[in-house]
């Protein structure tokens, strides 16, 4: 596991496409539910989606495939312009 990554427990959805997204996930106790997957992509061992959260906040997830295990790499809140992700 990367050590800057957080381990999270997440709960998926089929998508139009049959394709499994995250509907919620939980930073500890804390439920985020995902208003929208922004973008999605794939490497030879992980999925990554970037998705828009409840708290306004624009999370990328990443899905190791063999474990199963899912990951936050990356947060942005949102609340400062001059460093907001792109494609938000």
């Amino acid at each position: 596991m990367n050590e800057r990554a957080a381990t999270i427990r997440v709960e998926c959805c089929a998508g139009d496409r049959g394709e499994e997204s995250p509907a919620c996930f939980f930073l500890g106790e804390r439920a985020v539910a995902v208003q929208g997957v922004l973008d999605r992509w794939l490497d030879s061992e992980h999925q990554y989606f970037k998705v828009r959260g409840d708290d306004g906040g624009i999370y990328i997830l990443r899905h190791d495939v063999s474990t199963a295990v899912w990951e936050m790499i990356l947060y942005d809140s949102g609340t400062r312009e001059d460093t907001r992700l792109s494609s938000t």
